[in-house]
C-alpha cells in the first residue's frame, strides 16, 4: 500500500490553508513518534507535519514564560531555557517529540508528580481548526482566565480537533542538583505502603515514582535543590520503616531515563492505567502475574504497564475490568479497542464537542 504523502508547511497560516484545503481525512502529525496512538477511523488521505513550525517565539526569563511553535523539538527547547537556568517541566521519553506532539497527546513524565501535566503548564494556544481558521486562546502569563480555554481542550486530543501551531508555556527553574532515596523490595504491598508514606510525607518531591519487573520492585523519591540531599534522607528513613531495603543515589539521572523509558513498547504493549495510589500492590500482582514490567507515579495512581511478548491481549482485558486503560503502543494485528469504554454522557458530550470543531470529519 502506497505511502501517505506528508507536508510540511512553514507558517500557521499555510498550515490552516492546507488544513482545509488537503484531501481528507487529513491527519496532523509532529515528529511522529506517536502516530499508533491514535483511535480508529479511516486512514489518512493527506498529512500535515508541524515540523516546519520550529522556531522559539520568545522566552521571557525574566516571567518564566515562553512562546514556542508546535515544531520545536523539545529537546532543542529545553537546551535553550537550561541556558537560562530553566525548564519546561515535561520530560516524556520520547527524544525526538516535538513540543506540539507532546502537548497534543497529554504525554508526560516523572516530573508530572510536582509539576502538573500539559493542561497545567500550557497558559496559551494558538491552533488551526479543520475549516482553515486560525483561533487563539489565553495568552503568554501566568494568570489569564481570558476567553475559552482551548489549551485544556486541545491538551491530549491527538489532533481530532484541530492543529496546535504554537504554545504558550510556563516554564520552572532547574534545579542545581538532586538527589534520589530508592527502596527496594520483592514484596508489592512493602511497595504500596513506602510509596502512600512518601505521599504524605512533608517533603518536596520532584518525583514520587514507582516500578517492578522480574519479581522485584522500588519506591523512588527525588529531590531537588540545596536540600537535596536532607530531604533524601527523611525519604529513606520513611522507605526503611516501610520495610524495604534502601539507598541514596546522587547520580541518579539513569534511574529517571529508566523510568521514562518503561512508558514505550517497541514490540508488543504499552499501557497506561488509571488507578488509585492504593492500588499499587494490586497492579504489582498483575504485572507480575502476566510477566509484565511497571513503572508509574505512585503519588498521582497514574502507571504504566509494558509486555513486549506474551498475552498481549490478556493483559489489556484483565486491567479493563477494574481500571481504565488507554493502549498506547501496540503491534498493528492486534484488535483491542484503544481506550476502555466511556460512560454513556461522557461519550455524548465527546462526540458533540468534536462534531463542532470538526463538523464534515476531516480529522480522523
Amino acid at each position: 500500500m502506497a505511502s501517505t504523502a506528508v507536508t510540511a508547511p512553514a507558517s500557521a497560516e499555510e498550515l490552516a490553508a492546507a488544513l482545509a484545503e488537503s484531501p481528507a481525512p487529513v491527519r496532523v502529525r509532529g515528529a511522529g513518534t506517536k502516530l499508533g496512538w491514535a483511535l480508529p477511523g479511516a486512514a489518512p488521505a493527506s498529512e500535515l507535519a508541524t515540523t516546519g513550525l520550529d522556531r522559539i517565539v520568545e522566552h521571557n526569563a525574566g516571567d518564566l514564560t515562553a512562546v514556542v511553535q508546535a515544531g520545536v523539538p523539545l529537546a532543542r527547547a529545553q537546551a535553550a531555557f537550561a541556558k537560562e537556568g530553566q525548564m519546561l517541566a515535561l520530560d516524556p521519553p520520547d527524544a525526538g517529540a516535538t513540543v506540539g506532539g507532546v502537548v497534543a497527546s497529554g504525554d508526560s513524565g516523572p516530573l508530572r508528580a510536582r509539576y502538573g501535566g500539559v493542561r497545567d503548564l500550557v497558559v496559551g494556544m494558538r491552533v488551526a481548526l479543520a475549516d482553515g481558521t486560525l483561533a487563539r486562546s489565553g495568552g503568554k502569563v501566568i494568570k489569564n482566565v481570558a476567553g475559552y480555554d482551548l489549551a485544556k481542550l486541545f491538551a491530549g486530543s491527538l489532533g481530532r480537533l484541530g492543529a496546535v501551531v504554537e504554545v504558550s508555556v510556563r516554564l520552572h527553574p532547574l534545579p542545581p542538583a538532586t538527589s534520589t532515596a530508592l527502596g527496594a523490595s520483592r514484596d508489592p504491598d512493602a511497595l504500596g505502603a513506602a510509596a502512600l508514606a512518601l505521599s504524605h510525607a512533608p517533603l518536596e518531591q520532584l518525583g514520587l515514582d514507582a516500578r517492578w519487573a522480574g519479581g522485584e520492585g522500588a519506591v523512588l523519591a527525588r529531590f531537588g535543590g540545596s536540600e537535596a540531599r536532607p530531604q533524601a534522607d527523611a525519604a529513606e528513613r520513611l522507605l526503611r520503616e516501610a520495610g524495604c531495603r534502601t539507598e541514596i543515589v546522587d547520580d541518579d539521572e539513569p534511574l529517571w531515563r529508566a523510568q521514562r523509558d518503561g512508558q514505550r513498547s517497541g514490540a508488543g504493549v504499552a499501557l497506561r492505567v488509571s488507578a488509585l495510589q492504593t492500588d499499587l500492590p494490586s497492579l504489582v500482582r498483575v504485572a507480575e502475574r502476566r510477566g509484565a514490567e511497571l513503572v508509574g507515579r505512585a503519588g498521582l495512581g497514574l502507571f504504566w504497564l509494558r509486555l513486549d511478548q506474551g498475552d498481549l491481549g490478556g493483559l489489556v482485558h484483565e486491567l479493563r475490568a477494574s481500571h481504565p486503560v488507554r493502549v498506547l503502543d501496540r503491534p498493528s494485528d492486534l484488535e483491542v479497542e484503544p481506550e476502555s469504554p466511556l460512560e454513556p454522557g461522557t461519550a455524548a458530550l465527546m462526540r458533540r464537542v468534536k462534531d463542532r470543531f470538526d463538523p464534515e470529519g476531516r480529522l480522523p
